[in-house]
């Protein structure tokens, strides 16, 4: 029997345009929408709220080795107050090769923050989108 945990975060009816039209420094804002299209880009599906302030992307069924399991997204981001969070479903290790062409960057487990997008190589950041994507449409 798999033990599903009840996921805090899940996907909203709330419009992603919106959401991001309201993010106040403009910077930010511009960033976040060239983020959206190279995630859309990569997972080839339409943008979907995640809670309030997670944009994803894309349609993941994962199950641990515990038995628990869970959906989520391929990938997703949101506008932090610290940083710029992209959600790499599947771990970012297999990208090692590729974070260390990436430029300014720190990651968790599943996660890649930067300040902004002039601190990264753009060609590098799409190159690790479309592996991850890949790689869980493989699983």
């Amino acid at each position: 029997m798999a033990k599903n945990a009840e996921l805090k975060t899940k996907k909203t009816a709330a419009n992603v345009d919106d959401f991001l039209n309201s993010i106040k420094d403009e910077q930010v804002r511009a960033e976040c929408m060239e983020i959206a299209k190279m995630m859309k880009q990569a997972t080839k599906a339409e943008a979907k709220m995640w809670g309030s302030s997670i944009v994803g992307f894309g349609d993941f069924h994962y199950e641990y080795a515990s038995g628990r399991e869970g959906d989520w997204f391929l990938l997703g981001f949101s506008p932090r107050k610290q940083n710029l969070t992209l959600y790499i479903m599947g771990g970012l290790e297999q990208h090692a090769a590729l974070l260390k062409k990436l430029g300014k960057h720190t990651t968790g487990v599943g996660c890649l923050y930067i300040k902004t997008l002039a601190d990264v190589d753009k060609k590098t950041l799409k190159a690790i989108m479309a592996d991850a994507v890949k790689d869980l449409k493989q699983k």
